[in-house]
């Protein structure tokens, strides 16, 4: 099962996602959940660099493929322009995430929770 927590600070923007865990749908290599969800939470945390222009040393990740986990923060004091492109970016991510559930809705759960 792959377990999903979104944080969202009270006005909605979203400053933190975590991905962690196996989606057992397949065969390590052919699991197409895990493939989705995968490409979705990487290449939102690439986007946050290069479409949100926020430095690569400035985004608080760490990242375990053995064990499935993808961990993602940013930080809270962007400007107004940077927090509404990220949070397209980071939004759109939660678009994404939410379709493969209505898919597969037995191999994903996703939580929200407020951010500190």
């Amino acid at each position: 099962m792959i377990k999903i927590e979104i944080y969202k600070d009270m006005v909605g923007n979203i400053f933190k996602y975590s991905v962690e865990g196996h989606a057992g749908y397949s065969t390590k290599g052919n699991d197409i959940v895990c493939s989705a969800v995968s490409m979705l939470a990487q290449t939102t945390l690439i986007a946050l660099n290069k479409v949100g222009n926020i430095d690569e040393e400035s985004i608080d990740y760490s990242i375990d493929e053995e064990k499935g986990v993808l961990k993602v923060a940013i930080p809270r004091d962007l400007s107004n322009e940077q927090l509404n492109t990220t949070n397209i970016i980071l939004k759109t991510m939660e678009v994404g995430i939410k379709a493969v559930i209505d898919s597969y809705p037995e191999y994903i759960t996703l939580k929200y929770r407020e951010v500190e």
